[in-house]
Order: C-alpha cells, then structure tokens, then sequence
C-alpha cells in the first residue's frame, strides 16, 4: 500500500499527529513517512552555526520518535523520517508526490517552540496545497479503536462526489458507518434539489461496494456548525469534505472547509477536486 506522510514539527500536535497514523497505517498496510522542513535561510541567521545545530536536533529527535513507536507498527512497515529545507507546505507535497503517498496526516493546531513550532501556521497550506488528501487532527482528539462512523456531508456541487473513493476504502478497512448528508444553505429549490440528487448518487456509489449508508439532510444558515452539531450527536470520527478551490492558483481553502478545518474537533479528511474524474 501508499505510504502516509507525517508532518512534524516536534510539538505536542505533530506528536499526537504520529500516533493518530500508526493504526491507520497497520489497516491499510502502509509505511510512514515522517518530514520535518528547516524554513530558516542561513544567509539570513545572526548566528550561521544555528542552522547545522537545528537539524541535528531534529535528527535526534527523530532517531527517538522512530524507536518509540516504530515497534507499534509491527516487524513488515517501516517508519523513516527526511529533513528538508524550504517552504514547508511545498516540501511535505513535494514528498508526497514524489513516493506516491496515500494521505498526508496534519496537526490541525501547533502551539510556539522547537524553535519555533509551524505546524499551525501550515496547516492550512499543507492542506490547500497538498496533491493527496490530507487528514488534519487536534491533539486533544481521543484515538479510540480507529474509524467507527465517517460523515460526509454532500453540498450542491459536482465535486462533491470525489471525497467519496477515498473515505469509501477508509470504511471498508475499519469497517465503519458512512453517514451522507445532504447540505445546504439555499431557500432555491434547484440548489436543494441538486444536493439531493448528489447525496442520492453518493448512497448509490456506496451501496454498490457493499457499504449501506445512513442517509440525512441538513438546512441551516451556518452550514459549518451544522455540520460539527450533527458530527457530535452521531459520534463521528471523521468529516471527510472537499477543500472547494476555485481555480488550481487559489491558494485558499474555500470558506466551509476552512472553517471545519479550524473549528472541528474531530479530524477532518480534506480532498482536492480533480478534473475529469468519474465516479
């Protein structure tokens, strides 16, 4: 299986982040990846030995992190770890492009430190700029026993659909409940019919592989706390959405998604919209 890329700051999030990856990598038979990225320049440091000292310190803390909870993976996956230098949304996509990763799993929240912590500053961009789904989880998300109940909220756009593939192979692995909702905000009657007709389509693409959704719907001016109200009464594990960009130069998640990003205290599975897809 696709390796899962980590991004790792060394904050307790990132941390949190690791451990979020491990039982999901054992179900899908995947390796991780973790990547730190030094976004320091060196012709720019008062002090230019600071640079060679920051990445030695990462490395050993990464030899630490490896030997920890490597073991957990069991003997046949392997956890590594790379340095990389520059932007770091760049570097972890660049990454991920470039060993065929399956997901990238982000801290949602990062907190000032090591010298200074990114990873909450990024995670919008690793998320936006990222060319696989992306996982982001707050580190004060309890991992259970893996993914019980997945919710996908269906809205009035194409696009929509293609979060499906991805959350649908997630469920099959954890054995999971899909919830589909329809969602929208609109008194148009064509706009809420197009969100049922997809929500409808969802059910169908579901059924076919031998996953039997729970279907709903939501009207609600704020859309995204609907949507966390629902995920908390259902006891959802994860909120699969799509991160609704406009055009590829946009490097701004849409407002919905940003928001659930932000303010879901359950992880929340971004997914790209690509062109010619088909479901």
């Amino acid at each position: 299986m696709q390796p899962i890329v980590v991004a790792v700051d060394f904050s307790n999030t990132s941390i949190h982040a690791i451990e979020y990856a491990i039982p999901l990598a054992v179900k899908m038979n995947a390796g991780i990846e973790l990547i730190w990225v030094d976004k320091n320049n060196p012709s720019e440091a008062i002090y230019p030995d600071t640079t060679h000292q920051i990445r030695d310190e990462a490395k050993k803390r990464f030899d630490e992190i490896v030997k920890k909870y490597s073991k957990k993976l069991g003997k046949d996956l392997k956890m590594e770890y790379r340095l990389r230098k520059g932007k770091i949304y760049n570097e972890i996509d660049n990454l991920a492009r470039s060993i065929g990763a399956a997901c990238i799993i982000a801290g949602a929240h990062g907190i000032s430190g090591f010298e200074e912590f990114w990873m909450g500053s990024n995670a919008f961009k690793i998320v936006s700029y990222a060319s696989c789904p992306v996982i982001t989880v707050r580190c004060d998300f309890a991992i259970g026993n893996g993914i019980r109940k997945i919710l996908l909220p269906i809205d009035s756009t194409p696009e929509t659909l293609q979060k499906i593939p991805f959350a649908l192979m997630l469920a099959r692995l954890f054995n999971s409940e899909v919830h589909v909702i329809a969602t929208h905000s609109s008194h148009l009657k064509s706009i809420q019919r197009l969100a049922e007709n997809y929500a409808q389509q969802a059910v169908r693409y579901l059924e076919k592989n031998k996953i039997k959704p729970y279907r709903d719907a939501l009207v609600a001016g704020d859309i995204t706390q609907a949507v966390l109200e629902y995920a908390s009464r259902m006891e959802i594990d994860l909120i699969s959405i799509m991160t609704e960009q406009e055009t590829p130069a946009n490097i701004l998640l849409g407002p919905h998604a940003q928001q659930l990003v932000n303010q879901s205290p359950i992880p929340v599975l971004s997914t790209h919209p690509r062109e010619n897809f088909c479901l």
